[in-house]
């Protein structure tokens, strides 16, 4: 095998220079809601901070956020339609270890739950209705887009 066959990435794979842009592009819509709050394109937005599940190095993704209607937020895991997102992965292997980050509340531990299908086809239809991009984006894509409910960790005492 050839040095380039070994170092090639599989079609799909975000090479570093990717990455590198994606961070910095967290980075920077991060520190806008920390200073001006989260809202675009008719969304509340958030901070979700994770731990990477290899790097175990802390990560910040401001994302999308639906109201449950029970004192929790939904994300949706759309990571652009082909693959889950790194930080859905960092929740999964980590869920003790994750926390949301609202404009003026600070940062609050939160109990990660990724809902089952029944659970998922409840929401749906309120997250269609709030973001109709995401449901357009939904339709066209040959996988289902986790959606992950964030409730207040229970204060341990």
């Amino acid at each position: 095998m050839t040095t380039q066959q070994q170092t090639k990435r599989p079609k799909g794979t975000p090479g570093a220079l990717s990455l590198w842009m994606q961070r910095k592009a967290n980075a920077s819509t991060a520190s806008k809601i920390r200073r001006k709050g989260g809202h675009m394109m008719g969304m509340d937005l958030l901070v979700l901070h994770t731990v990477g599940r290899r790097s175990g190095e802390p990560r910040e993704t401001p994302l999308a956020w639906f109201d449950d209607g029970d004192g929790g937020r939904l994300v949706v895991a759309s990571g652009g339609g082909s693959r889950n997102p790194g930080w859905y992965a960092n929740v999964v292997a980590h869920p003790d270890r994750v926390a949301v980050e609202l404009h003026g509340a600070g940062t609050t531990s939160v109990t990660p739950h990724v809902l089952d299908d029944a659970e998922r086809a409840t929401v749906w239809p309120a997250i269609a209705a709030a973001a109709p991009t995401i449901d357009k984006h939904q339709r066209k894509s040959a996988r289902q887009y986790p959606v992950v409910r964030l409730r207040p960790a229970p204060v341990e005492g």
